[in-house]
C-alpha cells in the first residue's frame, strides 16, 4: 500500500468516527448486553465466543445458564488460581490481561501513544497540577484488552485510593489504525483514573473507554459511567479510605478497553517483556519496584 493510500485511509478511518455517535450506540449496547432474555443471551454468547476463540474453561461456570445477560458472561469471574499473581514482593503485578501497546520512560512529561505520536500526562490525568506532577518524569505502560481476553481489573501493587476522576469525552476505537493515526487518542476518550498511595510512591490508574465499551466500574463506586457527564467529576476519601492488595479485582470494563498504569520517576523498571505487541496475563510480572 502506497503512503498515499495509507494516509487516505487513516483520514477515513478517523473522520468516519468524529461523526459517529459513539455513546448512543454504547447505550443501544449496554441495553443489549443487560437484556436477560435466554435465547438472546445464548446466541450472543456463543456467536461471540466461537468469533473470538474465548476460552471458557477458566470461567468460574462454563455453564451458560448461570449466566443472565451476555455482559455477565462477558465479566465472567475466573477460577481460583486461573490467574497466579507474581509473588515477588517488589513485582508489580499486570492489571488485566491484554496486548502490551506501548511500555517505557514518561519524557518531560510526554507519553509514547505510537511511533511519532505523543501525548502530555496533564490531558490524560485531567489537568490537575499536583497530581500530574508526580509522574512528569515516570513510568508508564499501555495495555490494549482485546474482546476475547479477561475483563476485571486487579491491582498491581499494594495501595491506598486517594482519588477517583472522571474525564467525559468520546470513544474513538483503539484498532491500530487509530491509535497511528489520531492525535491525543488516549486523552479523548471518556476513562476513570484512581490514585494510589504505594510504598513504591504514587501509582495512577487509567480505565479508557473506546467504541464499544458501554460503562467502566470500580470496586469502590460501582459504575461510574453511564450515563455520561460533560463535566469533570472527583471522589476523594479522607476518611477510611478503600485500600487494595496487590491481585484484588479493583474495577472492570463492561466491554472494551485499555489500561494506563503511571508510576512516579525512579519508583519502578519494567521487565524486558514489556515490548509492544507482547501479550499479558492479569498478575504476571511486569515490573519491579526499586528499592
Amino acid at each position: 500500500m502506497s503512503i498515499n493510500t495509507t494516509s487516505l485511509k487513516n483520514f477515513l478511518t478517523i473522520a468516519l468516527q468524529y461523526v459517529y455517535p459513539h455513546h448512543l450506540v454504547c447505550r443501544l449496547l449496554s441495553f443489549l448486553a443487560h437484556l436477560e432474555n435466554e435465547a438472546w443471551k445464548d446466541y450472543m454468547v456463543k456467536r461471540f465466543g466461537k468469533r473470538y476463540k474465548v476460552n471458557t474453561k477458566e470461567a468460574i461456570s462454563r455453564n451458560l445458564k448461570r449466566y443472565p445477560s451476555f455482559n455477565s458472561f462477558f465479566t465472567r469471574e475466573l477460577k481460583p488460581g486461573a490467574r497466579p499473581i507474581t509473588e515477588l514482593e517488589c513485582g508489580v503485578a499486570s492489571p488485566a490481561d491484554g496486548t502490551v501497546s506501548q511500555a517505557g520512560k514518561i519524557s518531560d512529561g510526554e507519553l509514547i501513544q505510537a511511533k511519532g505520536k505523543n501525548y502530555t500526562v496533564a490531558a490524560l490525568l485531567g489537568g490537575e497540577e499536583q497530581r500530574t506532577d508526580n509522574f512528569k518524569e515516570g513510568m508508564f505502560t499501555t495495555i490494549y484488552l482485546s474482546p476475547r481476553d479477561y475483563h476485571r481489573i486487579h491491582m498491581p501493587f499494594n495501595g491506598v485510593l486517594q482519588e477517583t476522576v472522571h474525564i467525559p469525552g468520546r470513544l474513538f476505537s483503539f484498532d491500530q489504525a487509530t491509535v497511528n493515526a489520531m492525535p491525543n487518542l488516549y486523552a479523548k476518550n471518556e476513562r476513570v483514573v484512581s490514585f494510589f498511595d504505594t510504598e513504591a510512591g504514587p501509582m495512577a490508574l487509567v480505565m479508557v473507554g473506546s467504541i464499544f465499551s458501554s460503562s467502566i466500574e470500580t470496586v469502590w463506586d460501582g459504575i461510574v459511567t453511564p450515563p455520561s457527564y460533560s463535566e469533570i467529576r472527583r471522589w476523594n476519601y479522607p476518611y477510611n479510605p478503600p485500600s487494595a492488595k496487590k491481585g484484588e479485582e479493583i474495577g472492570r470494563f463492561n466491554r472494551g478497553s485499555t489500561v494506563i498504569l503511571l508510576f512516579a520517576k525512579g519508583a519502578v523498571e519494567w521487565e524486558s517483556t514489556m515490548i509492544s505487541g507482547n501479550a499479558v496475563k492479569m498478575g504476571a510480572l511486569i515490573g519491579k519496584v526499586i528499592s
